[in-house]
């Protein structure tokens, strides 16, 4: 990440966006990339919340198959390509032996959507997430996380379609809170398009953010236009500045 675009985009931040929150970002990489192994945690986990810690704290850490405790994480990164045993009776209508999340209305529908997702591989890799604002130039973020309020949100939607003329430059996929912030924007960074992916209506994964709190995740390629952008776009103008005042 070059030392330049990294402080322009903060300046630019607090700028338009006022004490809002930085971004996290993620990348895989064979080695460690300066940041903290994430402890395991015992029993039923979710990755979103464990992400506090980067979000809040500005800790940098990194994952594997070793140290994901939920299955849905391990598969939507990149670590394994099946679910456990039943997956289909878990996110619909359950059995006799598990409860249903009731997410999707059969199990028959649930094998047919998990069929339609393209595996990601990303075995014998680390990945790592870090806040923006403890990038060092050696980072290659993939993919740029935003944990963001209604206000935000509608300055990141417009800002990533400003130089669109389709549109549905942005997009809502149904999943996991873990997919819309890494398998969803992953799979945009390698198209042509590069859209930006709202998150965070996983059920599951809301208790783990604010309830006001959404994510836009924008590959990273897709985010240097967004912010070469910001000083020509509405975000100079009266309207934004009336939204502006109002996030303090």
């Amino acid at each position: 990440m070059k030392k330049e675009l990294k402080e322009q985009f903060i300046i630019l931040w607090e700028k338009y966006f006022g004490d809002a929150g930085l971004p996290i970002t993620f990348y895989y990489i064979e080695g460690d990339g300066g940041a903290e192994r994430a402890e395991t945690p015992k029993g039923q986990s979710c990755i979103i919340c464990e992400l506090a810690k980067v979000i809040n704290n500005g800790e940098s850490v990194y994952y594997n198959k070793g140290n994901l405790a939920c299955g849905g994480a391990r598969r939507y990164l990149g670590y394994d390509q099946k679910m456990r045993p039943g997956f289909e009776y878990f996110l619909s209508c359950g059995n006799a032996i598990m409860e249903g999340e009731r997410y999707i209305r059969t199990p028959e529908m649930v094998n047919e959507l998990m069929a339609k997702l393209k595996p990601l591989h990303s075995e014998g890799k680390n990945i790592v997430f870090k806040r923006w604002d403890k990038l060092e130039e050696s980072d290659n973020p993939e993919v740029v996380i935003f944990f963001a309020s209604p206000d935000v949100l509608s300055g990141l939607f417009t800002l990533a379609n400003f130089d669109q003329t389709e549109p549905n430059g942005t997009i809502a996929p149904f999943g996991s809170g873990c997919s819309s912030i890494v398998y969803h924007p992953l799979l945009e960074g390698m198209s042509e398009r590069q859209r930006a992916v709202i998150g965070m209506f996983d059920p599951s994964a809301r208790k783990c953010v604010p309830e006001n709190i959404l994510t836009f995740a924008v590959p990273k390629k897709r985010f240097e236009k967004m912010i070469g952008y910001m000083e020509e776009s509405f975000l100079i103008t009266k309207s934004w500045s009336i939204i502006r005042k109002r996030m303090r």
